[in-house]
């Protein structure tokens, strides 16, 4: 099958023959379907899976004809099509792909969404479009002002219209069904069929037809999934390991939940020296496409967004989607993995999933008719034995490239050098290359003791401990010979806490046996354990020394955690570890001690904008009570 026997418009054909496209996918397939020619279309397609390229050949006897090009130029403010897409970077995205796909044809194609300049807008709305591009939003406030009229319209296209609902964006699209044209051609695309998408289209199409392509398990065939258990106190050095662990295959996202999130795990990254760029709704359209613009390019090698980016974003050399904050469901599961594995190229999702959450998380992976693999997260170890293959690699590929210039410097050093300390300090410069990994005490501590609940000391259990509901989170689907006389009841899986009945296990640095770890080297004391109060803190300052109060206005809703607080307050601030003293974390904020002798140097820095932590603003406070006063009875 190709696009020529599919009927496909001759001044598109071109274009598909200069992008490499040979064969249609699934859904260009159906919805080029000789019989759904003229006809209005439900279609049900994966992301991923060419939907836009589909919808832009389907449009092509609608717009065109028999012609070849689109003329006469289009009335001002008059356009003869128009898509409507969730999120600027999708409509922005868009319009890029058809822009190349009618570039023969001559089409003029304009995108008007939020967050970018008005008057380039209206400019090109004047000088006439044939096709309009844009969030919902934004195409009403054109609708209100006058600059947009739908009366030459003649096919409009909802892309992701179930997001699009779940956005609240229901009245804007009726605005625009309703002033467009009875006698347009309308296409709505939607990953998924809710009832208020089967609704919506019983009132504005008109006999449509409804195409289902790209199955679930065939839209993510080219994604292998994994899923590591992890102490969530160690979610950020998780993260950091499973971007070492891929580094060569390519870019990656990682998702978080909120927008602090995204902030956070940043400027974490950052400071490692990850090439990292943020993006989130907080930020500007122009913020955005740079962000974006950087991974594009290979600037940036790592994006940390929020959910903002799990549908429509197109990055080819995508290859790592790590989901730092399990999804909401297993549908954002599904968008977010989208990301990668397309268009025929492998791809890999990593889940990290807390250890009281994994049960969660294995609901989302069954609802998501998913295989995924539990498996150990990567080792400081394992990095650190790849990166010696990698120096290796560099320095011998180095070797063999080098001129005559730096030979003979070499020369005059081995002369003046000893070669073992010369060939060391050449090691350890390209060592620094690469983000050191992370040690993961308390999830190897997860790991240990899963082990010993599921195998037990020799002797002790006769069956498994998943078949003992005398264990905690201990539960059977039939009693094992001579076991009980009836299983434990069957709760309703309608949420997560009916779905985990059992009680959580206590964590590990809870125990009594449980051991703090080990004093990294180079630290001039040894840090102590505080269960409950993070895995290791500083050591306590002299009560007799004092500091000025500085807070921050985040808190534990916005997981503020000293492990990136301190090296924050150190770029930001200009100071040392040891210039800072006591961290203090509440609900909304966070307040910390800073050296009197270095706090005016502090106090001045942090009031400079910063692009890395702009979200995190830091200024003069009185120092935090100690504890709360009691009420009397």
């Amino acid at each position: 099958m190709t696009f020529e026997t599919l009927g496909a418009h001759p001044s598109l054909r071109a274009a598909l023959d200069l992008r490499g496209y040979s064969q249609p996918t699934a859904v260009q397939a159906a919805v080029l379907d000789p019989s759904n020619n003229d006809r209005d279309l439900i279609v049900s397609a994966e992301t991923g899976s060419g939907k836009t390229v589909a919808f832009g050949l389907s449009l092509a006897p609608t717009l065109l004809g028999d012609r070849d090009r689109f003329d006469p130029p289009a009335a001002p403010g008059a356009p003869l099509a128009l898509v409507l897409a969730p999120t600027r970077e999708l409509a922005l995205q868009v319009q890029r792909e058809l822009a190349w796909l009618y570039a023969s044809a001559g089409l003029r194609a304009l995108s008007c969404v939020g967050g970018m300049e008005m008057y380039r807008q209206l400019r090109g709305l004047a000088e006439g479009v044939h096709l309009v591009v844009g969030t919902p939003g934004r195409v009403c406030d054109h609708l209100a002002r006058g600059t947009l009229t739908l009366a030459n319209l003649k096919a409009i296209v909802l892309d992701e219209a179930d997001e699009m609902l779940d956005m609240g964006f229901r009245e804007e699209l009726e605005t625009v069904l309703e002033a467009a044209p009875k006698a347009r051609r309308t296409l709505m695309f939607s990953a998924t069929m809710p009832p208020p998408i089967l609704s919506m289209a019983k009132s504005f199409l008109n006999d449509p037809v409804r195409v289902t392509a790209t199955p679930v398990a065939q839209a993510h065939r080219d994604i292998a999934y994994r899923a590591h258990r992890i102490a969530y106190r160690e979610r950020e050095h998780a993260v950091v390991n499973v971007l070492r662990a891929h580094d060569d295959s390519g870019a990656a996202i990682v998702f978080a939940q909120t927008r602090e999130g995204v902030g956070h795990l940043h400027a974490s990254l950052t400071e490692r020296g990850f090439q990292c760029v943020a993006l989130s709704g907080e930020l500007t359209q122009t913020e955005r496409n740079r962000a974006l613009g950087a991974l594009r390019d290979g600037r940036a090698r790592v994006l940390v967004a929020t959910d903002v980016a799990a549908r429509g974003i197109d990055l080819p050399d995508l290859t790592l989607v790590v989901h730092a904050d399990l999804p909401m469901n297993s549908e954002v599961l599904l968008h977010r993995s989208g990301r990668t594995g397309r268009a025929g190229k492998k791809g890999i999702a990593v889940v990290l999933a807390p250890a009281d959450r994994k049960r969660f998380a294995d609901r989302l992976f069954f609802e998501a008719k998913l295989q995924v693999n539990w498996e150990p997260v990567p080792s400081a170890e394992s990095i650190r034995a790849r990166d010696t293959v990698k120096i290796t690699e560099v320095l011998a590929v180095g070797a063999a490239e080098t001129v005559d210039e730096d030979r003979a410097l070499a020369r005059d050093l081995l002369s003046r050098i000893e070669p073992e300390a010369l060939v060391a300090q050449l090691v350890s410069q390209t060592r620094k290359l690469f983000p050191e990994p992370e040690d993961l005490p308390l999830t190897s501590q997860l790991r240990e003791e899963r082990r010993f609940n599921r195998e037990g000391p020799p002797g002790r259990f006769d069956r498994d401990a998943r078949f003992d509901k005398r264990r905690p989170g201990g539960g059977f689907d039939r009693p094992p010979s001579g076991g009980f006389d009836r299983p434990a009841p069957r709760r309703p899986l309608n949420d997560e806490r009916q779905y985990n009945p059992a009680p959580p296990a206590r964590p590990a640095y809870e125990r009594p046996s449980f051991r703090p770890p080990a004093p990294l080297p180079g630290d001039e004391a040894p840090r102590r354990f505080e269960g409950g109060q993070g895995p290791m803190q500083r050591p306590p300052r002299d009560p007799d020394s004092e500091g000025t109060w500085f807070v921050l206005d985040v808190g534990r809703s916005g997981q503020a955690d000293p492990r990136w607080i301190v090296p924050m307050l150190c770029r930001r601030g200009g100071v040392t570890r040891d210039d800072i003293g006591v961290i203090r974390v509440f609900d909304h904020e966070t307040k910390v001690e800073i050296r009197n002798n270095v706090a005016p140097q502090f106090a001045a820095k942090v009031r400079r904008p910063d692009r890395a932590d702009g979200n995190v603003t830091i200024s003069p406070s009185s120092a935090p009570r100690k504890s709360f006063p009691r009420k009397t009875p």
